[in-house]
């Protein structure tokens, strides 16, 4: 069966009976058409081996994030569960990214699942009761209101769209609820200082400008789309005065250890990860650094040589070692202060590697992502900004085209149909369209009227 998706996470032991011990395990996940599989792993090889698991799809009731607590170690900060029948399984990924992909395929899967839950628990169960209602009984119905509660599910039935009538004078229509504020991300936190991993230039008036590589102070986490920051210098990089603002928390990566403002460093993947985008470049002397699999806190450098003209190539992997006065070093008597310093030399020498770093290889998206809104609150924008190109479809309710906003920025443009639903049933739809989470490449605005949001 076709795999969709495959990542290595640890896997905390689900307690199935009492006296069972709480462990936490490296297995491969592996997710098909119909199942979760997970599978021991052998980490140094980078292999499969016997299977130890599985879920079937079907038989989900929730996919959601799990808050963490104060103190998590670093290979946990990124938890998940997928609750069944036999109750919670939390997996950890290694990085929020790979989580986020990895939540949204499976809500995708299943959306149209007969036997769903309507509340959760976004904490976990731990030492017999749950650690954000604190209830003792572990079949507890959930505290919490799932997020896609009440969203059209699309493919699995059909709505009837239709402008409603206005309400009896003798009726009373409620408020609908808003939905609950989603989690800040986890591993970020307020006086972190982060980098940038892109560009962005302000759109909204309080959004604050990125410069690639530069380091960020956090001022405020309180939307999970938008933090509030303040940079360094100043827009012009002359000024004494910091300046503040929002920036889209997609674009930036916490600054652990200096190396996430190069592009040959490749953050939270494993040996098998780095093999296959070696190989996928195909480049003689390409290579990258990754963080170590046997030793917390150390580095690996991967390269991809063809040694003697071969056409397949080879990988090889290197530890960074560190002597007793913290130099580092590939080969014996070259030992540097920093690990930059490190790279750049092996660039120019192989000394001891099978040959020398020639070609950079990263794991980093080549553009820039998008973000929640195109500014920082910037949800309804002026229709006059928009450039129409092409049609890209049509339909019963509407019509969508393909076009530039300000000219620069690629969007979707669905024109609803006057008619097809009344303009609070557009507006009401729209806010819950608002994701927190979206794989899209570009931008969608939806327009009613006179009305233009940007989703």
């Amino acid at each position: 069966m076709d795999v969709i998706l495959e990542d290595v996470f640890i896997k905390r032991s689900q307690q199935k009976k009492k006296t069972s011990p709480l462990n936490y395990k490296e297995r491969l996940f592996v997710l098909t058409q119909d199942r979760i599989s997970y599978y021991d792993y052998d980490a140094e090889k980078g292999k499969r081996k016997g299977l130890k698991g599985y879920v079937e799809v079907e038989k989900i009731k929730c996919v959601a994030n799990v808050f963490t607590e104060d103190n998590t170690p670093s290979d946990r900060l990124f938890p998940f569960q997928i609750i069944y029948d036999e109750g919670p399984l939390y997996v950890f990924a290694k990085s929020d990214q790979i989580r986020k992909h990895w939540v949204h395929e499976l809500k995708n899967k299943v959306m149209c699942n007969k036997e769903q839950m309507q509340k959760f628990h976004p904490c976990f169960w731990e030492d017999g009761l749950w650690k954000c209602c604190f209830q003792e009984v572990k079949q507890a119905m959930g505290c919490r209101v799932l997020e896609n509660n009440g969203v059209f599910k699309r493919g699995c039935k059909n709505r009837d769209s239709r402008k409603p009538l206005p309400p009896t004078p003798e009726e009373e229509t409620p408020p609908r609820p808003l939905p609950p504020e989603p989690p800040v991300p986890p591993g970020f936190s307020v006086g972190m200082t982060v980098t940038a991993e892109y560009e962005y230039a302000p759109v909204a008036p309080s959004d604050l400008e990125l410069r690639k590589d530069e380091e960020y102070t956090l001022l405020e986490i309180s939307d999970r789309n938008w933090f509030k920051a303040r940079d360094k210098y100043g827009q012009t990089f002359k000024s004494a005065v910091p300046l503040k603002g929002y920036i889209p928390s997609n674009y930036i990566n916490q600054a652990l250890n200096g190396l996430e403002k190069h592009d040959w460093y490749c953050r939270n993947i494993n040996r098998s990860q780095a093999e296959n985008l070696l190989k996928t470049e195909n480049k003689d002397g390409g290579f990258l650094v990754r963080d170590s699999v046997k030793f917390t806190g150390r580095y690996t450098v991967s390269v991809f040589s063809k040694i003697g003209g071969e056409t397949a190539g080879i990988c090889r992997h290197y530890n960074i070692c560190v002597t007793a006065d913290g130099q580092f070093y590939l080969a014996e008597k070259h030992n540097f202060t920093t690990i930059p310093e490190l790279i750049n030399y092996h660039q120019h020498n192989a000394a001891g590697l099978v040959c020398r770093l020639k070609y950079i290889v990263s794991n980093r998206a080549q553009s820039a992502p998008c973000t929640a809104g195109l500014g920082y609150g910037c949800w309804e924008i002026d229709p006059r900004q928009l450039t129409f190109i092409k049609e890209l479809g049509n339909g019963q309710f509407g019509v969508v085209k393909y076009g530039k906003w300000q000219g620069r920025h690629d969007v979707a443009i669905k024109m609803v149909k006057e008619g097809s639903m009344s303009e609070e049933d557009f507006i009401e739809e729209a806010k819950v369209m608002i994701p927190d989470e979206r794989p899209t490449f570009v931008d969608l605005v939806i327009i009613i009227k006179d009305l233009l949001f940007n989703m």
